[in-house]
């Protein structure tokens, strides 16, 4: 199975009440998937 890493880069005017909304999609989205998300701080 392929691997993938996505960046998520909150900032453009829409990022800090659209990007939570986003991650809660990608995690229900992939729940079976075994995937790992982790957030890097900038």
């Amino acid at each position: 199975m392929s691997s993938y890493r996505i960046a998520v880069i909150p900032g453009d005017g829409i990022g800090k009440e659209v990007v939570p909304e986003g991650l809660r999609v990608l995690d229900a989205g992939t729940a079976d998937l075994g995937r790992a998300i982790a957030e890097a701080l900038a």
